[in-house]
């Protein structure tokens, strides 16, 4: 008897969605909470957890970068309002203006107080073109260096929420500096005398990413993604072609599990089965469990050992290693992580 092979995960999708509006319409259709429609609706719901099993049990590369998209996924100011108290923004850089693309702000994060940074997506068109989609301008990742410098003065931990698809790329952004910006803080991170947790929370995208995400411990949800360009921006290049982003996609290493088998990654956060945004309280929980312990974990580390850990993470990332080839044919460059 052969196997029926898996039905294609857009194919699920669409039946998932299909069925979650039927779900919505017999909701509010069922105001006479009769047994009947009581009766139908369970067996759709039961119908909807099982495509969602389907669908979740083993995501394709591509799919993930789908959910890391999900406009509904918690963002920074979720994060912000229900695991910070006591929360200050800080406004402006001091050089230019305030971005509303990357937030910082005082607050307390268990009752002890931290530097809280990170782009500020939104969830809808009207947020989105406000904060400019999450993508900073120059002044935006100096307004987080300045944030982290004051960290560093009064010795608070800095942590850092990643949600970009990366810094601004119009000719104002490099008109202003936006590859200095860049630069500027990743070389001050590796070097900024207090703790560093960064959670990659959605997508992580290239340099405008990097900027804020030097950190001691770097965690990541497990339907986030990491990379250093879009799967469609490599399909575009690689193939001429951005409609094998799904290719690209899998190609670039960018989920969660990766990272973390390439030493990129120091912790995957479990996420609710279909994405963050299906239980925003579960994704809560996990990220404020991880930065707790890892919080714990730094305190007790001496400032000048923490330097050399953080200087020597980043230093194992992508080394090589040369070695003999077999046969003697000469040395042979092979990339490690």
């Amino acid at each position: 008897m052969t196997q029926r092979p898996p039905r294609p995960a857009a194919d699920l999708d669409h039946q998932l969605a299909e069925l979650e509006q039927e779900i919505g319409r017999l909701h509010v259709r069922a105001r006479d909470h009769s047994e009947s429609r009581e009766t139908e609706i369970a067996a759709l719901e039961q119908r909807a957890a099982q495509l969602r099993e389907e669908i979740y049990r083993n995501p394709s590369p591509w799919h993930i970068v789908q959910l890391a998209r999900q406009a509904q996924r918690p963002r920074l100011v979720d994060f912000l309002g229900s695991l910070f108290t006591d929360v200050i923004e800080i406004h402006g850089d001091r050089l230019f203006r305030d971005d509303p693309a990357l937030l910082t702000a005082l607050g307390r994060f268990d009752g002890q107080p931290v530097v809280v940074l990170g782009h500020n997506r939104g969830k809808d068109t009207k947020e989105n073109i406000a904060r400019n989609f999450g993508m900073p301008y120059p002044e935006g990742y100096r307004k987080a260096l300045r944030a982290m410098r004051l960290a560093e003065k009064f010795g608070y931990p800095v942590i850092s929420f990643v949600d970009t698809t990366g810094a601004h790329p119009g000719d104002q952004a490099e008109e202003r500096g936006q590859a200095e910006a860049i630069a500027r803080n990743i070389q001050e991170m590796s070097r900024l005398k207090s703790p560093i947790l960064v959670v990659v929370t959605g997508e992580g995208g290239s340099g405008g990413a990097l900027a804020i995400a030097v950190g001691d411990a770097v965690l990541m949800l497990q339907y986030a993604v990491y990379t250093v360009i879009s799967p469609e921006g490599c399909a575009a290049i690689l193939w001429h072609d951005a409609s094998r982003a799904r290719d690209a996609a899998a190609a670039l290493k960018l989920t969660a599990r990766d990272l973390q088998d390439l030493g990129i990654v120091d912790e995957v956060l479990p996420e609710p089965l279909g994405g963050g945004h299906r239980d925003a309280e579960a994704v809560y929980r996990v990220v404020r469990d991880g930065l707790g312990r890892h919080l714990q974990a730094l305190r007790e580390v001496p400032r000048e050992v923490l330097l050399d850990r953080r200087y020597a993470k980043y230093r194992r990332i992508g080394r090589v290693v040369e070695t003999l080839a077999a046969g003697g044919d000469g040395d042979r460059a092979e990339a490690r992580p």
